[in-house]
């Protein structure tokens, strides 16, 4: 079949010569809306995501191919976990005729949850992003969660007759995925079960109760929060390099404690 582009003899100029003698680092396509099939807790999960897809161009080549990212973007059929995420990395960078280049994705995923008392379930979103890197031969897929959770101050408990201030906090954890792969709902926990409590969206007052108390009698710095997810990271083989940063939106400044433990 007879190409239409060279049937009417349309000149390609983006893959003409380009005499500057820079190579350009990250070119391609920004903030595409396009949606993506999540494995969630071993099972399917739709969502829409907002997709950077960018390769790394030759000194000599004057343009890329901008179309063939969205191309490739609407031949994706398979629910997207690190293997296949790696996998279409390649697939990408073929499509483009480039050596290196990089997929990143950022959407919310469900966890469905049951409250600690009256075992009432409802769905708490999360911020998740994909991101799949090829630079000198070596790729690297790294997993990123937003975790939402409470902090409660140890040191209010400590001077206060009664009480102590509060707060949701936010964990935000990004990890370098190693073999075997690390599920969603993993991730989720280790911040999960740093925190002074976890959250919930739909709670009857006898889990009110519940998480008050558990707040109360467990009390974490912000220090505290960071230091102890990075122990459940630390001990899971399926994690390479990351960084853990928390963020305690306090409800007695207009500011937020804040703290980051990395591994590189």
């Amino acid at each position: 079949m007879t190409n239409l582009t060279d049937a009417l003899h349309i000149p390609d100029t983006q893959s003409e010569r380009d005499e500057r003698h820079l190579v350009i680092q990250r070119v391609g396509v920004k903030d595409v809306r396009w949606p993506l099939t999540l494995k969630v807790a071993g099972q399917p999960q739709s969502t829409t995501a907002m997709w950077t897809l960018d390769v790394a161009l030759p000194a000599e080549q004057k343009g890329t191919h901008m179309s063939r990212f969205v191309a490739w973007l609407d031949s994706q059929t398979v629910p997207m976990d690190a293997a296949e995420l790696q996998a279409q990395l390649a697939l990408m960078l073929d499509k483009l005729h480039a050596v290196d280049g990089r997929i990143e994705a950022r959407f919310s995923f469900f966890l469905r949850k049951r409250a600690p008392v009256s075992g009432v379930q409802s769905l708490l979103d999360h911020a998740g992003a994909w991101i799949a890197e090829r630079r000198d031969g070596v790729t690297r897929v790294w997993a990123e969660v937003g975790v939402p959770v409470k902090s409660l101050c140890p040191c209010s408990k400590e001077i206060s007759d009664y009480g102590a201030h509060n707060q949701r906090s936010l964990v935000p954890i990004r990890v370098e995925v190693q073999p075997g792969g690390i599920e969603w709902h993993e991730l989720v926990r280790f911040a999960e079960e740093s925190a002074s409590s976890e959250i919930w969206p739909l709670l009857k007052r006898s889990d009110e109760k519940w998480i008050t108390e558990r707040a109360y009698e467990n009390p974490k710095f912000v220090e505290d929060l960071v230091r102890d997810v990075a122990l459940r990271l630390n001990a899971e083989a399926r994690v390479g390099r990351y960084t853990v940063d928390v963020e305690n939106f306090e409800s007695i400044h207009n500011h937020s404690a804040y703290a980051r433990i990395e591994r590189l």
